[in-house]
């Protein structure tokens, strides 16, 4: 049967009439037929979700009514229910769609479809859908990918399908088709959508044909960066995985009405994405809400790393819609343990960090029965507390003055094969000093800077190595207009392929460039100089030890001149620890050179470890002024990349001077307190929303977290938007009795303690 004849038949088999329950229930407002004019479409709607992830084992116990209960009892609004793909949750008719092992005839999606719809729920429909078992394979081996020796790939016992085969085009269509025209659910996701991920090369007949038809090479045969057709390869895939997204998207909404639809699910990770094919970019300009598969922190980036990763969706998919997160249960990440319970705080932080970044929370199990009871417990009160408050924690506008700027592009081409320390740590060093600093910012798409910057006072570019022409002009414009730069590392040295410009793209606005002869080691030594660990330190200027209580050494210059605000805090020293590399550069006349280099010397034996050559005059930290009055920071010195990798406050707190100088001290909030606070602020119907939550506990602790430190008091100024009269101030989480004043259109008050978060609101 083909997929024309199949969906033809299914859908005679069923009428398009809502779901049970549905049809009085405001919550949701589901319809076939296009959403009536001025209603919201359900997925604009449903903030909490729930999911068990159903295991084969579970048919012959599932206990429907205990779950409906827990359902009400975390204030759930939407169910995630496992539905076909690799094996089927209910009766299929789709040829070798096969049913899960201890389905026994049961129609258990169809149960819980049916019970979550009794009860007002929206439901989406869990595929799995890259991976089949042996009988299939036998069937349609050339369905599969196939790996440069012939045979085929596989994970443990199951067979991994290809992305360009009919499984994609007809199979995995039909089962779509099937279950909407049976159950009407809401809508489809799928957490493993995009076949093989970037590590393994397909050399399938179906991928051979269609590469050879769309850029008229052959697959290549290895990966090899340098190497166009491998370059192509990868936009190829790429393209590949947005043709299965519309396509998905075309079938949902052809058997299930408009507001059916197909939704995947994303990682948290843009190395991951990028690892899978999957352009975020992309996939927000088509998608009506991400589902987002992020369950646990690493201790590199921390919890803070989810509130991060839902301004970096929002900033491409918008503010207006939704995206939930999975957020287990249980232990996950390293180590995972699926059948017993997260510490409490672990998983309450978790989910509070996404809610402040503009998450949905969406508390997630494996299996549909534990012995750990306590698992249970945790999703509940937070649920609760979302319910209550949720008009403050969505749709909402934030409010900052500075923009991080990212591009997938930069993480293909520019990290290459190793991101995470091309691309990740520099990113994480300027996120994580933002948030030591109390300063509020978003992220912005390099596509996006002429629409995201209008609000902006400064762009921070953490080692963007690869940016195209267009890019590298927004970034212009927006200095022109008057707007602060900060870039570090080797930002705009590279062009959309990663090939290595002569120059700097921005060297006009750096004041600085690549000096004639310098810096043609090959691709490997220059990443090798970037990621290897090195004793080597950067000079600050004028040098004023001299005048600092000290035994004295040889050869201390007089002090001339006085520091430049950048350097506050760091009066008594002359130097402070690098760790990178840095060659020679040309700077123009008016470029002001703040820093410069120490290379490396023995660190052992102790008695080697001395400065051979104390001072060069090679650039670390170089200040310039655009023509818009704009200040510019150019730090080749890449002090972002050695904070994301060792955490030195040296170099947050010289990040932290440099954004507030480059953002000419236009800074909307000031937070003081001990601890570590993460800050967001945004703007909703005539009122200020202040999110602080207390990350304190993770500097104490090693994951999992499982007891929270309180902070305060914590003295707070906030710069009042124009259209907030600011007559009543409210705690969302404590209900303290918070006073306040106004001085100047600030708004400032005390908060006596917070314990994991608190959520002012200025109305």
């Amino acid at each position: 049967m083909d997929r024309r004849d199949f969906i033809k038949t299914t859908s005679a088999a069923a009428t398009l009439t809502l779901a049970p329950g549905l049809l009085n229930t405001p919550d949701i407002g589901y319809s076939d037929k296009k959403e009536p004019a001025g209603d919201t479409p359900w997925y604009r709607r449903i903030t909490r979700w729930g999911q068990t992830n159903i295991t084969e084992k579970d048919p012959a116990h599932y206990d429907i009514a205990w779950w409906r209960k827990h359902w009400k009892d975390t204030a759930t609004q939407g169910v995630i229910i496992n539905a076909g793909g690799i094996v089927a949750y209910y009766p299929s008719s789709v040829p070798l769609h096969r049913q899960a092992t201890y389905l026994g005839g049961r129609d258990l999606f169809g149960e819980l479809c049916h019970a979550a719809h009794e009860d007002g729920l929206a439901v989406f429909a869990r595929m799995d859908s890259n991976r089949a078992h042996e009988e299939f394979y036998r069937a349609h081996p050339d369905w599969f990918a196939i790996g440069s020796n012939g045979e085929p790939y596989k994970a443990g016992e199951l067979f991994i399908t290809c992305i360009n085969s009919p499984y994609y085009n007809v199979h995995i269509p039909s089962i779509l088709t099937e279950v909407s025209n049976l159950y009407k659910p809401e809508g489809f996701t799928d957490n493993s959508w995009s076949g093989l991920g970037r590590d393994s090369i397909c050399y399938c007949e179906n991928c051979k044909k269609d590469f050879l038809v769309k850029t008229g090479n052959e697959i290549p045969l290895k990966a090899d960066w340098n190497d166009q057709v491998y370059r192509e390869w990868i936009r190829w895939n790429y393209k590949r995985r947005i043709e299965v997204w519309d396509l998905n998207n075309r079938t949902t909404k052809k058997a299930g009405g408009e507001s059916c639809i197909w939704s995947g699910m994303n990682s948290g990770s843009l190395n991951w994405q990028s690892e899978s094919f999957r352009d975020y970019k992309e996939i927000c300009e088509r998608a009506e809400i991400i589902m987002l598969d992020s369950q646990a922190r690493n201790d590199s980036g921390g919890f803070q790393q989810n509130s991060d990763t839902g301004k970096l969706i929002h900033g491409v998919l918008g503010w207006d819609k939704l995206v939930p997160e999975s957020m287990a249960m249980y232990q996950a990440g390293r180590p995972t343990f699926r059948m017993a319970a997260k510490p409490v705080a672990e998983a309450r932080m978790w989910m509070i960090e996404g809610i402040a970044g503009g998450i949905q929370p969406w508390w997630h199990y494996v299996g549909a029965s534990h012995e750990d009871r306590r698992i249970y417990h945790t999703p509940g009160p937070l649920f609760q507390w979302h319910k209550k408050n949720e008009e403050f924690l969505i749709n909402r506008k934030p409010v900052a003055t500075v923009g991080v700027v990212w591009s997938q592009l930069n993480m293909d081409f520019y990290g290459r094969d190793e991101p995470e320390v091309m691309v990740e740590q520099p990113w994480r060093g300027v996120i994580q000093s933002l948030i030591r600093a109390r300063i509020p910012y978003i992220p912005v798409h390099a596509d996006h800077i002429d629409r995201d910057g209008a609000d902006l006072s400064l762009l921070i570019l953490p080692s963007l190595g690869v940016m195209t022409d267009t890019q590298l002009e927004g970034v212009r414009r927006f200095v022109k207009k008057g707007g602060g730069l900060i870039a570090t590392g080797e930002s705009s040295l590279f062009n959309e392929w990663g090939e290595r410009r002569s120059d700097y793209g921005l060297a006009d606005l750096f004041g600085a460039h690549i000096s004639p002869g310098v810096g043609n080691d090959d691709e490997n030594s220059r990443r090798k100089k970037l990621s290897d660990t090195a004793h080597t330190y950067l000079r600050l200027k004028p040098e004023l030890r001299k005048n600092v209580d000290g035994p004295a050494g040889t050869n201390e210059p007089d002090p001339s001149g006085v520091r430049h605000p950048v350097f506050s805090g760091f009066g008594e020293t002359d130097i402070i620890s690098f760790g990178g590399f840095l060659d020679p550069l040309k700077t123009e006349p008016g470029a002001e050179v703040l820093m410069t280099y120490i290379p490396q010397f023995p660190i052992y034996p102790p008695e080697t470890a001395w400065m051979r050559e104390p001072k060069t005059n090679i650039p670390g930290l170089i200040l310039n002024k655009s023509e818009g009055g704009g200040k510019i920071a150019f730090m080749p010195a890449d002090l972002d990349r050695q904070f994301g990798r060792y955490n030195l406050p040296d170099h947050g707190n010289l990040l932290a001077n440099l954004i507030r100088w480059a953002a000419n001290d236009n800074i909307p909030l000031s937070v003081e307190c001990a601890g570590l606070i993460d800050c967001n602020l945004y703007t909703k119907n005539n009122n200020l929303i202040l999110h602080l939550v207390n990350l304190t506990s993770t500097g104490t602790w090693r994951q999992p977290v499982d007891e929270y430190i309180p902070v305060g008091p914590v003295k707070v100024r906030v710069k009042l938007p124009t259209d907030v009269k600011a007559g009543v101030l409210r705690s969302l989480v404590s209900d303290q009795k918070i006073a306040f004043t106004i001085n100047k259109g600030w708004a400032e008050f005390i908060i006596n303690s917070i314990t994991d978060h608190e959520v002012i609101v200025i109305s």
